[in-house]
């Protein structure tokens, strides 16, 4: 199939069977098509959509999101993972509005310099918000081509990804991209899927190779297996007779970089310099369910302890440290394992009270 065929053959199903009314799909502007691409990267288009409009609410646009402060960036993006990508939009939302004026720039490989926009992110907001011609490679756009032309290989081996940036860039027509580019998308989220592609409605079945040679789901080939490390920690959940309990800012480089966190420990043997360091008096505490999160590159087991603490001594002078409070919680940043510890340290607090 020729790139004028295929593209065609695109354009043909999207406008029958494409997606056309997802929120960043209307008043369609840069700021909001850059939010929603960073958003929906390594998330379903389903778990976006209230964070999405949550966001939009409270920063509509990239002016408000440059003032906005980091935490409370971080606290509207809590529970969408990935906190580096919510840090890397705060910063470029200040760069564009400090020496771009506020407009975003009219080009993909300017848009590919900002923090956290790679070359598909910004060829996604210049095709669909500004109807440049810019290929995409995102997730859902590897799948089709890495199919349709039976490209052997894991993509995220650099030859792999050259050849499949070539394809993306052959298939691109020079009208209608941004219509073409939201079909690419959609093709491989809602056809071309990862485990059961629905073939028989596919637009592009007739010149796909892998359909043709009856091995769909063996493209794109799956990223190496390798046994993922385990770490442990503690975590105590120190809490005062207000029902608060202590946090800390994460240093912003890092594992939940930027975050508020319980601090961690080695042992739970090692808590009185803890309480200590803060000048507070241990009153007793309680081991808590045990929590395993898996993060991309390691696993790490949690042994989290709810401590009662008497603070009526202590002078709290740090920054980075701040008591939360769960009846009346501030807005910060934590990240989806803290929160699930804070409910835990409600539920036991709840049981104490029975």
């Amino acid at each position: 199939m020729s790139p004028e065929h295929f593209s065609a053959a695109v354009l043909n199903w999207y406008d029958l069977h494409g997606r056309k009314d997802l929120p960043w799909q209307q008043d369609i502007t840069p700021y909001r098509v850059w939010v929603s691409e960073i958003m929906l990267q390594q998330t379903q288009v389903g778990t976006v959509l209230g964070y999405y409009d949550r966001f939009m609410t409270a920063l509509p646009n990239v002016q408000a999101l440059a003032e906005a402060t980091e935490d409370e960036v971080l606290h509207l993006w809590t529970g969408l993972g990935y906190y580096s990508r919510a840090r890397n939009l705060h910063k470029t939302a200040q760069i564009i509005v400090d020496t771009y004026q506020g407009e975003f720039p009219h080009s993909a490989e300017a848009l590919a310099e900002l923090p956290g926009i790679g070359r598909s992110t910004a060829g996604a907001i210049a095709s669909l918000s500004m109807g440049l011609r810019a290929p995409i490679l995102d997730g859902n756009v590897k799948r089709v081509l890495a199919r349709y032309t039976a490209q052997p290989g894991y993509p995220g081996e650099p030859a792999v990804a050259r050849l499949l940036w070539e394809a993306a860039d052959r298939y691109t027509p020079h009208t209608r991209v941004n219509h073409y580019t939201q079909a690419m998308m959609d093709l491989g989220a809602t056809l071309c899927t990862r485990s059961r592609p629905t073939c028989l409605l596919c637009p592009l079945k007739e010149g796909c190779r892998a359909h043709l040679l009856g091995r769909e789901t063996a493209f794109p080939e799956a990223k190496p297996r390798k046994t993922l490390p385990q770490k442990r920690t503690v975590m105590p959940l120190l809490l005062n007779d207000e029902n608060a309990i202590l946090l800390y800012r994460r240093p912003s480089i890092g594992l939940w970089g930027g975050l508020w966190s319980p601090p961690e420990l080695e042992t739970v043997d090692q808590l009185s310099i803890l309480t200590n360091h803060h000048h507070l008096i241990e009153e007793k505490r309680q081991a808590l369910p045990p929590l395993t999160h898996t993060f991309s590159h390691f696993q790490l087991d949690i042994e989290p302890w709810l401590v009662h603490v008497d603070s009526r001594n202590q002078a709290m002078t740090e920054s980075d440290w701040v008591w939360y409070n769960l009846a009346a919680p501030p807005r910060l940043g934590l990240a989806a394992p803290v929160k699930k510890l804070l409910k835990r340290a409600e539920e036991a607090l709840k049981g104490e009270a029975v």
